[in-house]
């Protein structure tokens, strides 16, 4: 979703540049328009990390399961997906359990148990909710405290995240990724974040993001271990929107729990929350807001704490539990549903290529642009280019930031909207802007299309 400040710009934006009213329906990621002649009959709109939004088609697997749960009458039609629903059904309008349905989080627990490599994962660990990630970060604020509660985020970071955080009343402490080197994690800035923060906060947490977001780069091996030695040292909660999230968006090694990996002392006693969700990866599901959240080596008597804050939530949405199940538990072969589920996994694979294709598209086009850079797309589901701007363009005064102008000419000349990087946090100077590349490849090159032609224009006009 928007922050307000997100959506009061590109609102500003609609309002001063194109005076007709859209199409609400989208249609394979574009929307046609009415009104005002344009030189483009559809708006192309990759601004989004909402997969279906995108133009990638929901999976009717996971659409069959959904009604069966919410009309039990289909579960003796013996209609498709049926037998999945079987396994899973509760009153869809109900309240669950605090931390999610039970039989559900013991199904999560098993799926990170294999995801990682059979290192166990404990269900009374693992909290199902549309807010984990806010409700932790309360758990580490004290609002009371002189000076305040830090955080050090990533810059460029997903905004929401940071956003929230600062409404929770952390001061948010910038480290930077090093851009040259395709946004590497380098644990000489997290030294130099903390000292500087050190004046002004009382730093508790790390939040790292990997695939990052906007990124697309991939922490190794190597920063992970890093990151790992850097917070037991100086006892820091770790925050991670890792490898989960988006595992299924990821173009490099595969990289299991690298904490336990570590071994004592380090895997007892290094303190960690990490977040998935059914938003990311193969499930694209962010209409159903459900996701959950793992908490490692915490206290037992802060998890009394969390555990009466998770409570004030009353429960986590029952559909968005059931979609979590699929993904955590999909039918095995022999399963009566499997055939069903089999064709689906088929066209998600078939996706996940389209995507990675997208991703080389993307950056060997772009980097082919004068005044355009952009790092190799290592996973996520996003491009984030870095724009070399003629001072010209710098200077115009729109009362506007310059990528945030050239996003806004961008979506009037030629139906492209992309969000500017100055929303992420970027380095002073510099200008960048995110497009998702999770969509068809069709669109992709609409896209790559439109954007070439709109910037060699934009260059000139400016030059």
């Amino acid at each position: 979703m928007h922050s307000p400040a997100t959506s009061a710009i590109w609102l500003d934006c609609t309002k001063q540049t194109n005076k007709q009213k859209l199409n609400k329906k989208y249609t394979n990621k574009t929307l046609p328009l009415s009104g005002m002649k344009k030189p483009y009959k559809e708006i192309i709109d990759l601004s989004w990390g909402d997969l279906q939004r995108a133009g990638v088609k929901p999976l009717s697997f996971v659409r069959q399961v959904l009604a069966a749960c919410v009309y039990p009458k289909l579960l003796k039609s013996h209609a498709e997906g049926s037998e999945a629903a079987e396994g899973i059904f509760v009153s869809s309008g109900s309240y669950t359990a605090t931390a999610g349905i039970p039989e559900i989080v013991h199904r999560v627990a098993e799926f990170i148990t294999r995801q990682d490599g059979g290192i166990p994962s404990h269900p009374e660990n693992i909290y199902i909710s549309a807010g984990s990630q806010r409700n932790i970060v309360t758990i580490l604020m004290n609002r009371k405290a002189s000076p305040r509660t830090g955080i050090l985020t990533p810059v460029p970071c997903y905004n929401i995240a940071t956003l929230s955080m600062m409404a929770q009343g952390a001061t948010v402490v910038p480290y930077y990724l090093n851009q040259e080197h395709s946004w590497e994690l380098q644990i000489e800035e997290l030294h130099r974040a903390l000292e500087s923060a050190q004046r002004v906060c009382n730093p508790v947490a790390l939040y790292v993001i990997n695939p990052g977001n906007p990124t697309g780069h991939v922490q190794s091996r190597k920063s992970m271990q890093e990151v790992i030695h850097f917070v037991s040292e100086r006892s820091l909660f770790l925050l991670a929107d890792e490898i989960d999230v988006y595992q299924d968006c990821f173009n490099g090694e595969k990289t299991e729990f690298v904490l336990m990996e570590m071994g004592p002392p380090l895997s007892d006693t290094v303190e960690l929350a990490s977040f998935h969700s059914a938003s990311k990866g193969f499930m694209g599901e962010c209409g159903l807001r459900d996701g959950y959240v793992e908490l490692v080596n915490l206290d037992h008597t802060v998890m009394k704490y969390i555990y009466v804050l998770f409570s004030k939530d009353s429960s986590a949405p029952v559909l968005g539990q059931f979609a979590l199940d699929l993904m955590a538990n999909p039918p095995q072969p022999g399963d009566p549903s499997y055939p069903l589920y089999n064709v689906v996994r088929t066209d998600i694979d078939i996706t996940t290529l389209v995507l990675a294709d997208n991703a080389k598209r993307a950056v060997e086009v772009v980097n082919n642009m004068l005044g355009f850079c952009c790092q190799p797309v290592e996973g996520g589901a996003f491009a984030f280019p870095q724009l070399h701007l003629p001072p010209k363009a710098i200077e115009k005064e729109m009362g506007m930031k310059p990528d945030t102008y050239y996003c806004t000419r961008l979506y009037e000349e030629s139906g492209v909207l992309v969000r500017p990087g100055s929303e992420y946090g970027q380095k002073e100077g510099t200008y960048h802007i995110r497009f998702c590349i999770a969509t068809s490849a069709d669109i992709m090159e609409e896209l790559l299309k439109r954007l070439s032609i709109f910037h060699t224009q934009f260059m000139e006009d400016f030059s």
